[in-house]
């Protein structure tokens, strides 16, 4: 990894960690570590989560604009990267086949899905309006910062049955 990346997500990693340490509330710290991300990241225009609901992903915490609500599994980048339950970089979306553009000025994507106990909880979603804006540094120090929040979510006992 780039070493000023390495250092770049490290901290942000860090940071996260402090903000969901003690809180519980799995919404809430979705919206800090959306807002973390969306403030710390240049050259992003959106970045939040969907949550898993009812089948489909629906619109979670995020900074940005107005975005899609409820996105079907296997449609689009976000729906394609929950059903595969894999990490998705891409570097067009508009040559992605079946993309939903809810901000047509996004042009590059990184979805990142984060899954407990193999249950799908939610996917990361960042935006940019450049393309090729993401890449295997911003997606593996992204993977990071969902491996974090697995990890807390794992640990907080009050979540215990909500994946089973």
């Amino acid at each position: 990894m780039n070493t000023a990346k390495q250092t770049f997500y490290s901290g942000l990693n860090k940071q996260c960690m402090a903000i969901i340490d003690g809180e519980y509330d799995w919404i809430a710290n979705l919206a800090n570590i959306s807002a973390l991300l969306f403030n710390a990241m240049d050259d992003v225009n959106w970045a939040g989560f969907y949550v898993y609901k009812d089948r489909q992903l629906v619109l979670g915490p995020f900074q940005g604009q107005v975005a899609c609500i409820r996105i079907d599994l296997g449609k689009g980048v976000c729906g394609t990267a929950a059903q595969a339950q894999k990490s998705l970089l891409v570097d067009d979306v508009h040559a992605f086949d079946g993309h939903i553009a809810c901000d047509a000025a996004s042009n590059s994507e990184v979805v990142i899905p984060i899954i407990v106990d193999g249950n799908l909880l939610a996917v990361l979603d960042i935006d940019s309006p450049s393309l090729a804006r993401f890449d295997e540094d911003d997606l593996a120090g992204l993977e990071t910062i969902v491996a974090t929040l697995c990890t807390h979510y794992q640990q907080n006992s009050q979540h215990a049955g909500l994946c089973s």
